[in-house]
Order: C-alpha cells, then structure tokens, then sequence
C-alpha cells in the first residue's frame, strides 16, 4: 500500500468508504475488504454504521494501530457543548479509544469556525483524535482552518473524480502541507462508460474505474477512497498498484473535466466553490 505523508500523518492512499452502507452490508463487506489489503476505512457519524464498522474492525484479528480509521463530526454537533459527547458516541461505536483522522463534515452552519477547530483540537489534545481535518472546504475556508488551529490540518476530503477540476483546491493543499481526500472517484457511475478510460485502461489489463483510482492516487498528496457493495470488485480496487499512467494519459484524463461535473452540490452544506 502507497502511503501519503502529510503534516505528519502518514494515510493509507487507498481507502474504503462506507457512505450510503447501512450496517448490515458493512458487516458483510468490510471484513472482506480487509482481507484482501485496504487498511484505510472511512466512515462518518451521520452515516449511521461507526457500531457496525467498529464490530468489525474489533473482531478483524488485525492490530488496531495497523488500521488507519477516519470518522466525521456531522454539522448538528459542531457547537463544543455537542462536539465532545459526539466524539465520545463515536468512538464507543468504534469500539477505540482513538480515530486516526477526524474530520468536520460539511463547512456551513451557524457555529463559529473557531469554536469548531477548537473542538478539533481539544479532541486531539486529549488523545481522542490522531490528526484533524475537514471536508467539503474551499479555499477560502482551508486558510481559515490552518490560521485557527494549533494542531496541522491533513487532509480535505473532497469531491473529486475526472469531470471535476480540482486544481485550485489541490494547489492550496499543498501549500499547507496538506493531503486531499477523493471521495465520488467514479462519479455516481459515469467511470465504467468513459470511453477514454477505458482505452487507458485496456493497454495495462485495467478496467476504468481502476485507471481513475491510480490517476488519483498517482497525483501528488492525493488519497482515494474506494467503495463497492460487490465482493468481487474489492480485489479490482484494490488492485491499482502494479502500474503506472504516463504524463499524457493523466493530462488526458484530467482533461475530461467539464463546468458542470460537480455532482454533490447540498445548497445548506456547501461552501461557495472555487
């Protein structure tokens, strides 16, 4: 498994989403996902499984320090009076005594950003959280959050996938130190049935959804999160680190990019987009 280095974290750059898994399907699907190599998993409290991936993460036989476990504060909880007892919720469903990332879900809402980094922060301090972070930011707003926190920023969890340019968020990333997080990478299915992709794809033996994962992963500081409810596809995912794209494919994919490929767009979560 390639690793991202990122203001002292080190991220598996490959992972296993659980959005939109309820719990029973996590139950029968993560302990698979193990099995076959992803250390990387990736859930949220407003997700409603942290119970179900913690049961199984627990009974996995693998040491928790080898799992690298990110969860996320959902915006009713930002206010520190609800912050803390959710980071304490969260983690008895986890079934830990620690996440490796947390992350503050979406940008809007009536708290004030500083109170918010400062729960992050307070979480961190007390050894609750390894690393901080946030999601669905801007710019704008991932300037905010490094000038307010004591503790480095690691990632910014994203929408990303090759209808969407990503560049301005992915430059300022960088200049914080920081990784990116792709979430979306097959674009509620539009992967399969680009046809450039899978042209790329058939001179290494790969379908398309695998050449998008290694365009991601294959970017500087950039972590992909993979999700399948099929236990056949976890090998395929999984299975994007024996080549290389060249430097004309991944402009050529990054070319795919359209004014409206943004597909996750909630108006009462949403910051204004770069």
């Amino acid at each position: 498994m390639d690793i991202v280095t990122a203001n002292g974290a080190a991220l598996p750059a490959l992972g296993f989403g659980t959005f939109r898994m309820p719990g029973e399907e996590v139950l029968k699907i993560l302990p698979l996902a193990l099995k076959v190599g992803f250390r990387h998993v990736d859930t949220a409290q407003i997700y409603g499984n942290e119970a179900e991936v913690g049961e199984v993460i627990s009974g996995s036989g693998i040491a928790r320090e080898d799992i690298f476990l990110t969860t996320k504060v959902w915006v009713d909880k930002f206010a520190h009076k609800d912050f803390i007892p959710s980071v304490d919720e969260s983690l008895r469903k986890l079934k830990t005594d620690y996440v490796d990332l947390l992350l503050l879900h979406w940008p809007q809402s009536p708290v004030p950003l500083a109170e918010q980094i400062g729960a992050l922060n307070e979480v961190r301090k007390a050894g609750k959280v390894r690393h901080i972070g946030v999601s669905n930011y801007n710019t704008a707003l991932m300037g905010e959050a490094v000038a307010l926190s004591d503790a480095p920023i690691v990632t910014n969890q994203i929408e990303y996938h090759p209808y969407l340019d990503q560049a301005k968020v992915l430059a300022a990333a960088r200049s914080y130190g920081m990784s990116v997080t792709a979430y979306y990478a097959m674009a509620n299915g539009k992967v399969p049935n680009e046809p450039l992709l899978a042209e790329i794809g058939a001179r290494y033996g790969k379908t398309a959804a695998q050449v998008v994962l290694r365009w991601l992963i294959q970017q500087q500081g950039v972590v992909a999160l993979s999700k399948t409810a099929t236990e056949s596809r976890l090998g395929e995912n999984f299975a994007v680190f024996d080549f290389l794209l060249t430097g004309d494919e991944m402009a050529a994919i990054s070319a795919l990019a359209r004014p409206d490929g943004r597909i996750v767009n909630p108006g009462h979560l949403a910051p204004q987009w770069d």
